[in-house]
């Protein structure tokens, strides 16, 4: 605050004190989060709300009061500032790469980062998409990060798939997933029969510096990615309360319509697998 009250410049002292409210806002959020959820953890352990709010100093309905205040605690889920979703880019259909082709995202994953717009915004975090570069590189040293981009597409991101010792993606005749620790192989309806089904892996893998996690969507198809953005969407809450912000991974088994690519139902076909203790 100090820093802030004796920047000699009058505008200069004015965009440091609108960047100091906007962090200071950020961390209200968060610790009214921190708040709500440790009020719901006592509550599960058996704690009325008496009790609560006489260990807190308040009043019974005050304790109500911060019980529904804030963001919901599963809003950790993907971290605690603006999120960024990184894209798989491809280049422009019918174009080589000697041709100036522009990179492209599908409109799968234009629709899942939609989906996931208004899922973090209901939430009360901001999101952004950036399109991953043809050659796969991408910055995986972020906080607040979600990945949606095959690994065929981001060799950075194979990389790092290749340290899950329970799911990957392999190809024979086409690509699937492979549960390694059951021994059973999950291949896309959509190779099988061709019914409108896909399968998607979900996942929080660790940055490469070491210093963190992000979290990891792809299907074996696009629409597999989409499968996955509509599990989160109706079962992040459980799902939260299982994995909290700890790495692991799982896949996702969806249906759609083919005619609009809507996803229909989504469901988990694996266990949620731990990748720490």
């Amino acid at each position: 605050m100090k820093r802030v009250t004796e920047i000699a410049a009058p505008v200069d002292r004015a965009k440091a004190a609108i960047d100091l409210m906007a962090t200071y806002q950020g961390w209200v959020l968060e610790l009214s989060r921190v708040r709500r959820e440790a009020i719901e953890e006592a509550q599960a352990s058996g704690m009325t709300q008496a009790e609560i709010a006489t260990k807190l100093g308040v009043s019974r309905g005050r304790v109500g009061q911060l019980a529904s205040a804030g963001p919901p605690p599963e809003r950790a889920f993907f971290g605690t500032g603006q999120v960024t979703v990184s894209l798989g880019g491809k280049y422009e259909a019918g174009k080589g790469p000697d041709q100036n082709p522009s990179e492209v995202v599908t409109r799968e994953d234009l629709d899942n980062f939609e989906h996931l717009r208004k899922l973090l915004g209901g939430m009360k975090l901001e999101a952004e998409y950036e399109v991953i570069p043809t050659t796969g590189i991408v910055n995986l040293n972020r906080d607040n990060h979600v990945v949606v981009c095959g690994p065929r597409l981001s060799p950075i991101v194979a990389q790092v798939l290749e340290g899950d010792d329970n799911l990957r993606f392999e190809k024979d005749r086409a690509w699937h997933l492979l549960d390694r620790k059951a021994g059973k192989e999950y291949r896309s309806p959509l190779d099988e029969d061709g019914s409108p089904g896909d399968l998607g892996y979900l996942g929080r893998l660790p940055r490469l510096d070491g210093r963190g996690t992000f979290l990891y969507i792809a299907g074996v198809h696009a629409i597999g990615a989409n499968g996955v953005v509509h599990y989160l969407e109706n079962n992040l809450a459980e799902l939260y309360r299982e994995v909290r912000t700890k790495r692991f991974s799982t896949l996702i088994s969806c249906r759609y319509d083919p005619d609009t690519l809507a996803v229909l139902e989504s469901r988990r076909v694996t266990p949620l697998y731990r990748h720490e203790g």
